[in-house]
């Protein structure tokens, strides 16, 4: 009787080990964001002068409430200052300017002087690499050259919505519901209405920064999400829609539409959450949201989408979704401001008057 006991202790045994390696699965990693530094904008932690140079590449660009700047990853600014005019700002350039601006000064990150506009009328945008000027009636569009004189100037025939620019293209939606796409000396080198809506207007546009895939938001009632692939000869640039969705009733303002994911997906805001649209299966999906996406991360890099959404004038709640479409963080806090910044696996979140910076693992 002891012996057939111990047979089966044995036997039990071993089908657990034979379990363990055969049937058994390894436990997921999951992402999570460490907490790297939490700063007040009303601190200052300047670089020291010997340091300004060596973090010019690695400064992200930040505007949350008033004051706005740049900042490396350790948490120490180049610029942080208030806010006293008007503001245009990237990663390369920025310039403060009067309503009615009669000089432009455009600085660089580390607060130094890089060319000033003193011809045409309009306000500075930074896109691309590149410097332009919006006319004070939304409607012509003008390059500045490395000088700061006015190298060229295009005019729209109605007010332009939104633009984007990559690939030394630059994409244009109007308020008549038309696309315009112009070369880097501003030519209009293809021209698009995507129509079939109610309300003819463009809510937004993207373009992939190789210049191949266009995305667009148009119309009201019922509003659409478009994408336009290139193809043809060299010298001569045609657009064709490859998907087209019709989504709600849409917006009545400017929505948020990126390329993210190395170019690979679009992601979009449409009516109760978040569109994603994957390029080569020409897959589209719909994640629900609450509240209203008032940031989304233009990178969606390593697999990993952030955006920040409001519930209400002080109820926010930072959001990161893993691609195909899971949402994996979901962090609430509570402030009037906000601002979220991407910089490979360093995320960067602001509200009230604190800036604070973590880091992607995988645990």
């Amino acid at each position: 009787m002891i012996q057939k006991t111990r047979n089966w202790i044995l036997a039990g045994a071993a089908g657990f080990v034979v379990y363990l390696f055969v049937a058994a699965q390894p436990i997921p990693m999951e992402t999570v964001l460490t907490p790297r530094w939490f700063i007040s904008l009303e601190s200052n932690y300047p670089l020291a002068e010997h340091e300004v140079e060596e973090a010019a590449p690695r400064l992200l660009p930040f505007q949350l409430g008033n004051r706005f700047g740049y900042v490396n990853k350790e948490g120490n600014f180049t610029i942080n200052r208030v806010k006293k005019g008007e503001l245009s700002l990237s990663t390369d350039n920025w310039a403060e300017y009067d309503p009615i601006p009669a000089r432009i000064e455009v600085r660089n990150p580390l607060d130094k002087p890089v060319l000033s506009i003193l011809e045409g009328q309009g306000y500075p945008l930074f896109l691309d690499k590149r410097i332009f000027l919006v006319s004070k009636e939304l409607n012509s569009l003008s390059g500045v050259d490395e000088s700061g004189a006015i190298a060229w100037t295009h005019d729209f025939a109605a007010t332009l919505t939104t633009i984007d620019a990559a690939a030394g293209l630059i994409v244009a939606g109007l308020l008549d519901g038309t696309v315009e796409l112009l070369d880097v000396k501003g030519s209009r080198v293809f021209f698009f209405e995507p129509g079939g809506s109610r309300i003819s207007v463009i809510q937004g546009c993207a373009i992939s920064q190789d210049g191949l895939r266009l995305a667009i938001l148009s119309g009201i009632d019922l509003q659409r999400f478009l994408l336009l692939e290139r193809y043809g000869e060299i010298g001569s640039i045609e657009y064709k829609v490859v998907y087209h969705e019709f989504l709600e009733e849409g917006f009545r303002r400017p929505v948020h539409v990126e390329f993210v994911d190395n170019d690979n997906r679009v992601a979009f805001e449409r009516q109760g959450g978040l569109g994603l649209y994957e390029i080569h299966s020409r897959t589209s999906l719909k994640l629900p949201l609450e509240g209203e996406i008032i940031m989304l991360d233009e990178r969606g890099s390593e697999q990993l989408l952030f955006l920040i959404t409001a519930q209400g004038e002080l109820e926010k709640r930072l959001v990161a979704v893993r691609f195909p479409g899971r949402i994996i963080i979901e962090a609430p806090f509570t402030s009037k401001t906000f601002f979220l910044g991407r910089q490979g696996s360093h995320v960067y979140v602001g509200g009230n008057m604190t800036l604070a910076s973590f880091e992607l693992e995988r645990r």
